[in-house]
């Protein structure tokens, strides 16, 4: 099934752009972040309505990967070659940090407790990205392309 955002691809990669600074700015790493964009889902409130249809991120699945943002500093530090990124003990590097952090061969049981503070910041980050997606894509002319590819999935 191909994702509504696929219509805009190229209005995504230029807010990608332009939000670099942002995210730069933040407690997130660039890894960091796209783990994070991984979790999230891009949806269109009221989509029906051309007038109060508008882009959110659904995070709700982002709490679930917070507890792998510190492997994958872990892993960086270790790539960095700087103190305390060992991380032959903490389960292997960022590959398999992303496995568990989406499920895929991990034990349920494992579950680290969720930092709230990142979950927060992680929040408001998507929410923020979500926001400058909508923006450039009225500014572009290109929403109610957007809106239809999603009315339309």
């Amino acid at each position: 099934m191909s994702d509504w955002t696929d219509a805009i691809i190229g209005e995504r990669m230029a807010v990608d752009g332009e939000f670099s600074d942002r995210v730069a700015a933040s407690r997130f790493s660039n890894a960091e972040w796209d783990l994070i964009m991984t979790a999230t889902d891009l949806e269109i409130e009221r989509a029906d309505d051309p007038e109060a249809a508008r882009i959110v991120a659904d995070t709700d699945d982002v709490a679930a990967i917070i507890p792998e943002l510190e492997a994958i500093r872990a892993q960086t530090a270790s790539m960095a070659g700087q103190p305390g990124g060992d991380t032959r003990d903490s389960g292997g590097g960022l590959v398999d940090s992303i496995k568990r952090a989406l499920g895929v061969g991990s034990d349920e049981s494992e579950s680290e407790p969720v930092d709230q503070e990142a979950l927060a910041a992680a929040e408001e980050l998507a929410a923020a990205y979500a926001e400058a997606l909508q923006a450039h894509l009225e500014d572009t002319g290109s929403f109610e392309r957007a809106r239809a590819a999603y009315r339309d999935r």
